[in-house]
């Protein structure tokens, strides 16, 4: 089934209480298990979350501020192992997840459709339009509440 861009909005918009509900389905002990080689732990997509959010947040303002201009691209992985996520505060993630994604919406939620057609330019993705951002982000916290899931079935199961 396709969503309607309203639907993606609202989707996007409830991101943060979805995550923040979310945790409070796992024990705190299960958030450090790594569910294999090059697999993220519950506290690792957290923290991820919040720098993903920190990037949707520029991008969205570059496509509707800026068109034409460049995006950043970013290696999660990479920044997941050098910004030492499992050092980083959980708390302080939430709360800039939550705030970006609160601005943002904000931003978005009442634009023209001639607005959502401006694009910026993406090293990945060639011409990244306000929509396809928001295909992209509406749901990304979706997935990582999937994969969130998965990690605590597998907890669970090793113990």
């Amino acid at each position: 089934m396709t969503m309607s861009r309203k639907e993606k909005i609202e989707l996007f918009r409830n991101g943060h209480a979805l995550v923040v509900a979310a945790l409070k389905e796992f024990p705190k002990e299960s958030w450090q298990y790594r569910p294999g080689p090059g697999k993220w732990t519950i506290h690792e997509i957290v923290i991820h979350l919040a720098d993903s959010e920190a990037n949707a947040f520029g991008r969205c303002r570059m496509c509707i501020g800026q068109p034409g201009g460049l995006l950043m691209a970013y290696d999660q992985d990479m920044w997941a192992e050098k910004l030492n996520y499992h050092a980083q505060d959980i708390d302080t993630a939430l709360a800039l997840f939550g705030a970006l994604r609160q601005s943002t919406w904000e931003l978005i939620r009442d634009l023209s459709d001639e607005v959502w057609s401006s694009a910026a330019t993406h090293p990945e993705h060639s011409s990244y339009t306000l929509d396809r951002w928001l295909d992209i982000y509406s749901n990304h916290h979706v997935k990582h509440i999937a994969q969130m899931r998965r990690n605590y079935e597998l907890w669970k199961s090793s113990k």
